[in-house]
């Protein structure tokens, strides 16, 4: 009995603390299951504190305007850059009371607390006000949301104090598509969208003319349809209307006063046409018949602005050739012969530097000769020889008389006047300018080129006194002193001319035929040349242009513009000096990509190509180049409506 109890009792000994140990672990688990719920829910309620953005605080802190967390400040802290400043801010205005009223609660905190000494003692709003005054004013907050430069003054994003007030920061809630506010959060399109939207000029023009579109496409179905003779007059009416509106206007401002109205009517026939069931056929069939037209009338407006360009940039304007009828009238009206100086001795002084231009244009020729005198070191030993047509020797005459360049000598020749032996050769064209294009599989490019005309190869024949002479094209602005050309030593060659490398001989196989020249020489431009006479007299390169162009013709090519050029090329092969390229900067005229520092430090600019500098279509940035070297106060600019 002994052993049975003994072993009983051991058995209630050891198994009750055993039993007692296991509930004890089952509780722990427990405790611990909850603690780890509770914890992450508790920090989730935390940040629903700190970032709430609307709704009513439930202390006097988290009433406060800006108020967030520190732990929320940290985060803010970290992400700033990329974070937008008002993405803590609230997206919808609430009412201006109510604002102050729970600020002024946190002010009684601060008041209490001694953080802030009172300033106004404002009894807090009813608790049970609060819901009857929000539902009272929010839709006239609604009515008239605030513009976003509309912010009341003295006041800040987070709220100001204004005048013992807090006035809440007013911000536009900008909308999508559909009329919904934008979701304020970074990278979102909508905001993207209205913070980036242009203004479309002219958009009521657009608009009608997109109303005229839709509405033709619509006419011959809605004309089919029984009992709808009311509906196919609105719309008759309403495409006449738009038709003599568009016809009369090309911009909003030459729009009636009551566009609007007329807009509106040709929507309204719009959405009742669109009504109608009808079959889609007949309209897809009518839009693409009025695609069809446009797309004719949109190449017929290219050939036509085509046309137009190559009439304005091969034309004189309207106010040079007034300047020229203008100088001209004026030099028969006055005894010229008192305004010339008899100065025939320097215009056949072989020691002296003479220039050559050939020019049409008085204002160009006239900004070639300024800009070249400006930049002399001494200009008294400078001789310019300006050969122009008939139509134009007067004015030029009256307008170098008028005019003085320092100390500078400047003779007008009539070309037409000229008695040459080369008769034929003998009529005045300027400086020939070609466009070049290559085209291969994978790329095309276009280069320009000038080259010397029929005349330049008079000049041995014209100043039969002079060895060395710079030609000059009437499109060269001059930035710096050219005597340094005239002590030039160009090894025996006749023409020193500035170089293109980006067309080569080899590249104009095929227009230059089979004479032996190196395929590996760049071409030359004119517009800046050194020219050896005494050179060319004894290799009589004239003579050698000339059989060169004849060989041309006769092989049943009439372009004798081309001629010229293959002729030109041929001619001086071998007898080309490149200059440096300090000396001239060309594509002034069609490049808009020169390099502004290499225009800077060129001795003279060529505006070689369509776009010229005393035409409106001419390149901005280039122009105040060549204006600064206009006389801007003669009379006869003002006359005719020149105004650089």
């Amino acid at each position: 009995m002994k052993g049975g109890g003994g072993g009983g009792s051991g058995a209630s000994a050891y198994g009750f603390p055993a039993k007692r140990r296991w509930k004890g672990l089952v509780i722990g688990v427990l405790g611990l299951v909850f603690l780890s719920m509770l914890v992450p829910l508790v920090f989730l309620l935390g940040l629903y504190n700190g970032f709430h953005t609307t709704g009513y605080a439930s202390d006097s802190q988290s009433s406060k305007p800006g108020f967030q967390p520190s732990h929320v400040d940290d985060i803010i802290r970290k992400l700033g850059p990329t974070l937008p400043k008002d993405v803590f801010q609230p997206n919808v205005i609430e009412p201006k009371k109510e604002v102050e009223g729970f600020i002024d609660e946190s002010r009684e905190t601060k008041e209490s607390t001694g953080l802030q000494p009172p300033k106004v003692e404002e009894k807090p709003p009813k608790v049970e006000e609060k819901p009857r005054k929000v539902e009272e004013k929010r839709p006239k907050v609604e009515e008239k949301p605030p513009k976003v430069d509309a912010l009341p003054k003295h006041t800040h994003e987070n709220g100001t104090k204004v005048d013992g007030k807090v006035q809440a920061t007013h911000r536009m809630i900008a909308l999508d598509e559909s009329g919904k506010p934008c979701e304020w959060k970074f990278g979102s399109y909508c905001i993207w969208r209205e913070e980036n939207r242009e203004v479309i000029k002219d958009s009521m023009i657009k608009k009608l003319k997109d109303q005229l579109f839709v509405a033709r496409a619509y006419y011959p179905s809605i004309a089919k349809l029984p009992k709808q003779g009311k509906l196919t007059q609105e719309l008759k009416q309403n495409i006449q209307e738009l038709e003599r509106v568009l016809s009369e206007s090309t911009t909003d401002r030459d729009l009636p006063l009551q566009i609007e109205k007329k807009s509106l009517n040709m929507e309204a026939a719009i959405v009742k046409a669109k009504s109608f069931p009808l079959d889609c056929n007949n309209v897809d069939k009518k839009l693409r018949q009025i695609y069809d037209m446009t797309e004719d009338e949109a190449s017929f407006h290219m050939k036509q602005s085509a046309f137009l360009f190559q009439l304005a940039v091969q034309t004189m304007p309207k106010s040079l050739h007034c300047l020229s009828m203008q100088l001209t009238v004026e030099y028969f009206r006055t005894d010229s012969t008192n305004l010339e100086l008899s100065q025939a001795e320097k215009y056949a002084d072989p020691t002296l530097y003479h220039y050559i231009i050939f020019s049409k244009n008085i204002l160009a020729s006239s900004v070639v000769i300024n800009s070249t005198v400006s930049h002399a070191k001494e200009s008294g030993n400078q001789v310019f020889h300006v050969l122009t047509d008939g139509q134009n020797y007067f004015a030029m005459k009256l307008w170098f008389l008028r005019n003085s360049y320092k100390d500078a000598t400047v003779e007008v020749l009539n070309v037409d006047h000229l008695k040459l032996h080369d008769e034929e050769n003998a009529t005045f064209v300027l400086p020939q300018e070609f466009r070049i294009s290559f085209r291969t599989l994978t790329h095309s490019r276009t280069e320009y080129m000038s080259m010397f005309s029929h005349l330049h190869y008079l000049l041995p024949e014209i100043f039969k006194n002079l060895d060395k002479v710079v030609v000059l094209e009437d499109d060269v602005v001059v930035q710096r002193d050219l005597s340094a050309l005239w002590s030039l030593d160009m090894g025996g060659k006749v023409n020193g001319a500035a170089q293109s490398c980006h067309v080569r001989l080899g590249e104009l196989k095929s227009f230059l035929g089979e004479h032996s020249y190196n395929q590996d020489d760049c071409t030359w431009m004119s517009g800046l040349n050194v020219i050896d006479l005494a050179k060319w007299r004894e290799l009589d390169l004239s003579q050698i242009f000339r059989g060169l162009v004849s060989e041309k013709l006769s092989k049943q090519d009439k372009s004798t513009d081309a001629a010229a050029l293959r002729a030109s090329l041929l001619t001086f092969q071998g007898q080309v000096y490149a200059l440096d390229n300090s000396w001239s900067v060309y594509g002034l005229g069609h490049d808009y990509k020169v390099n502004v520092q290499d225009i800077e430090k060129a001795a003279t600019l060529h505006y070689n190509g369509y776009l010229k500098p005393w035409l409106e279509l001419g390149i901005p940035k280039y122009k105040a180049h060549w204006k600064k070297f206009l006389d801007r106060e003669d009379l006869f600019l003002s006359k005719c409506n020149i105004n650089p």
